[in-house]
């Protein structure tokens, strides 16, 4: 069957499409895919069986990265915890990564990643696993608090309504600035540098009212941010931070609630409380304390490991020389686990976001750090 490439962010069929598709999720969105291109360079491009001027019937969307440091790449999709391909028919997605496959042959790229919640690509290997943790939000709002942990969430939430904390959310320049200082503030006690501003203020730009940031408050000072979006009847969950010195009043979790309370009154069916890596005890344990379902998430790649023909210059050179056939996740552990600890603890804060941009930009693909503490 024939295939077709186009841009998403420019042929205004695939909007369309995805406000239709009923797997589609804010990872397939414009808005999600223009903050990518506008912040880290990286081109979204969809793969269609529907013909030129037709409406799309699927739609396969993958990130072309390109890193002298890391090699080139497609990716389904950068900073998305899932992005299910877009498919009705089987037989049509095994075309469509047909196609895909054999382009990125062609350019010597290192690896395809493909990162579904639900199906399972044929062709492909599995790699990294991961937790996905879900609220359903369809029972009655006095039956989703009392699915609650008892001692961990529900009083927690009691704790910090008796201490007065205040809740303010919106996208204005402020609260992005309240958000981002508390995600500086996390990032350094985890020893990992911070995704840069642009990232956040492209997200509230490009996304617009599907995006929204909630900061808890004790007598003025913000002590805990998340960040939340939309999409249809889904609330998304997709970063979370604060200041350690005011945990035990529970800010983090009246931001949590007040989400839940405010998803349920728009109509939402599903918090999506994103990813976890397996080996992260204390987000899991989090997630689970919320009453939220436990899923696997598994992504794939094809091929498993570098590709043997990968173009040559300063970045196959590299690359081969980081890899050595070590995975890139265990590369990205190695690096925080040593040298963060050794430098990050004591950078200034215009070094440490600094190196954040260049970190995400080549590394963004490998990893992404959802941390609620």
């Amino acid at each position: 069957m024939t295939t077709y490439k186009i841009d998403p962010c420019r042929d205004s069929r695939w909007a369309e499409f995805v406000e239709r598709h009923p797997r589609a999720s804010v990872f397939h969105t414009l808005g999600w895919l223009e903050a990518l291109r506008r912040t880290y360079g990286y081109d979204p491009v969809a793969y269609t069986t529907t013909r030129p001027g037709a409406c799309l019937t699927n739609g396969v969307v993958l990130c072309r990265v390109s890193s002298l440091i890391t090699g080139r790449r497609l990716v389904s999709l950068p900073f998305s915890d899932h992005c299910e391909p877009l498919v009705d028919r089987p037989e049509d997605l095994e075309d469509l990564l047909a196609s895909v496959k054999l382009e990125s042959g062609k350019e010597g790229l290192r690896y395809i990643e493909i990162r579904p919640r639900t199906m399972a690509p044929l062709g492909m290997d599995k790699g990294r696993a991961f937790y996905l943790h879900s609220i359903d939000l369809n029972p009655a709002l006095e039956e989703i608090f009392r699915r609650f942990h008892k001692d961990c969430t529900r009083r927690k939430i009691r704790r910090a309504e008796r201490e007065g904390l205040t809740h303010e959310e919106g996208r204005s320049e402020t609260i992005l600035e309240q958000f981002y200082q508390l995600l500086l503030r996390t990032r350094r006690r985890h020893q990992l540098p911070p995704h840069p501003r642009a990232w956040f203020r492209n997200l509230v730009d490009c996304l617009g009212e599907r995006v929204k940031i909630r900061v808890a408050s004790k007598d003025g000072h913000p002590i805990a941010s998340i960040l939340t979006h939309t999409f249809r009847d889904a609330l998304v969950y997709k970063y979370g931070c604060s200041d350690e010195k005011y945990h035990n009043l529970g800010g983090m979790h009246l931001l949590f609630w007040k989400a839940i309370q405010e998803g349920k009154a728009n109509g939402a069916r599903e918090f999506d409380l994103g990813r976890s890596d397996p080996d992260n005890a204390g987000l899991n344990t989090f997630k689970d304390r919320w009453g939220a379902a436990r899923s696997q998430l598994t992504y794939w790649r094809h091929p498993t490991h570098s590709a043997p023909n990968a173009a040559p210059g300063l970045g196959a050179r590299v690359v081969k020389t980081m890899s050595c056939g070590i995975p890139d996740s265990l590369l990205v552990r190695a690096w925080t686990a040593k040298a963060a600890k050794r430098i990050l603890s004591r950078t200034p804060d215009g070094v440490l976001i600094a190196a954040g941009k260049l970190f995400y930009k080549h590394l963004g693909c490998f990893v992404l750090f959802q941390l609620v503490l």
